[in-house]
């Protein structure tokens, strides 16, 4: 483990003062003189955050390690400023036993360069017909806290009662993928409104999500349980979770970096790496989500990160595979939005992204407050710097990215896992270790 003097850091965006890392914590803050055989890292001017937190990651192994392995997208996290991840379940096998879930803990530990926390399945196999092994789950060396079938609905009400009833007892969370399939079927590929219309695809109309949002905040009222609502993209789930957060109810939601950014003009020219699940919204659910992040009725940005291999993304748009890339953009992306224009404080944005995801899955090592005693899990993030996003630079194994060719005005200069630099100015550690005091300098 690397000790390290990050000299003239702005904690938070505020002032600057200078942070020893030691041992893996935060050992002290000030305006601090270099000790010998530290490695030192001039920051004058780029702003220190938490390590971001990753609510919904898709790493594909076991499985498909032609889209992505866990190195691969733990090194791509690690380049985005993330210090853990939550891999989602839809892998295959599916994560729907204790033994799936330490198997992916095992190899998030051996890439090493983020925390990678495994999501366990809702229903065995995700076909929403039974529950999956939640209890053994939650008690196995993987310690799982957040449960989902995302890529699909737990669409049986009877069935996510059961859920959320199971989960209450260990202070679990069902993350759902908000989609009736009797309004959005399989063959639904995009935003149902004008665009469809247009250009004679199957539609997904926003109603699809909102009365599933409805149907589960009610159900967690029942229950008393927590639910937590994946990727919103409508204003009216939007309506709903005001409502239901105003009365208590036990809900938290996320939305990603390309509902915020995106919208369905881009589906003109039919290019599949816009094609995503939900999809790609108009601008007056754009707005209401814009907003909701701002006032906290969304408590957080997650990537949705979903790497597909170009045999499966590169088809006409209605059989091309849903998803596209997220970690490495995802900061940059939602600070050009938010923190550039001043709607969001740097403090405000390590909220969203570090902070209220790591209180959402548990994860007391994360998102915690800059201070002396701390874990050292960090990013140093430069507020000024530009930089064209390129498909061929990404250290995820896929190349469905949505951002290619477009420039972004901040970008994560360094970031720390328990005081081990697993990124640095565009390196990225070996898998299992850290970049060395001579790479820092």
């Amino acid at each position: 483990m690397t000790d390290v003097l990050i000299r003239g850091a702005r904690l938070l965006g505020q002032s600057g003062a200078d942070i020893l890392v030691r041992g893996g914590v935060i050992a002290e803050i000030g305006s601090l003189a270099a000790p010998s055989h530290v490695a030192s890292i001039d920051a004058d001017g780029l702003v220190l955050l938490p390590g971001l937190v990753d609510l919904h990651t898709h790493l594909r192994e076991p499985g498909r390690e032609d889209a992505e392995t866990v190195a691969t997208g733990s090194a791509a996290a690690a380049a985005g400023g993330f210090t853990a991840v939550l891999a989602m379940a839809n892998t295959s096998p599916v994560t729907d036993t204790a033994e799936a879930a330490e198997r992916v803990l095992e190899l998030g530990r051996s890439a090493g360069l983020v925390d990678v926390v495994p999501v366990g399945a809702v229903s065995k196999g995700l076909d929403g017909v039974e529950l999956a092994e939640i209890g053994l789950m939650a008690r196995s060396r993987a310690g799982v806290r957040v449960f989902s079938d995302d890529g699909r609905c737990v669409s049986d009400a009877r069935l996510m009662r059961r859920a959320l009833d199971y989960v209450k007892a260990f202070g679990g969370v069902i993350s759902q993928h908000s989609q009736d399939p009797r309004l959005a079927d399989g063959q639904a590929c995009c935003h149902e409104g004008e665009w469809s219309g247009r250009l004679g695809l199957p539609g997904w109309p926003g109603v699809a999500e909102d009365v599933i949002v409805a149907r589960d905040v009610m159900l967690a009222r029942h229950t008393g349980s927590r639910v937590h609502v994946a990727h919103v993209s409508t204003a009216g789930s939007v309506e709903v979770l005001r409502w239901a957060k105003s009365r208590g109810i036990a809900v938290t939601a996320e939305v990603t970096p390309h509902h915020l950014a995106l919208g369905t003009e881009l589906l003109a020219g039919y290019d599949p790496v816009f094609k995503v699940n939900p999809p790609l919204r108009p601008s007056e659910d754009q707005e209401a989500i814009r907003e909701a992040l701002l006032d906290g009725t969304i408590d957080a940005v997650a990537t949705d990160h979903a790497p597909h291999a170009r045999h499966d993304k590169e088809h006409a748009f209605p059989d091309a595979a849903f998803g596209m890339l997220g970690l490495e953009t995802a900061l940059g992306v939602v600070a050009d939005l938010f923190v550039r224009p001043g709607q969001l404080t740097w403090s405000d944005l390590a909220d969203r992204m570090a902070t209220a995801p790591a209180r959402i899955a548990g994860l007391g090592g994360h998102g915690r407050p800059l201070a002396v005693g701390e874990p050292a899990n960090l990013v140093l993030v430069d507020p000024d710097a530009s930089w064209t996003v390129e498909r061929d630079a990404s250290r995820s194994r896929s190349r469905n990215n949505p951002w290619h060719g477009r420039t972004v005005h901040t970008k994560v200069e360094a970031t720390f896992l328990r005081g081990a630099c697993t990124a640095y100015r565009g390196r990225v550690a070996p898998a299992g270790g850290a970049l060395s005091l001579e790479e820092l300098s």
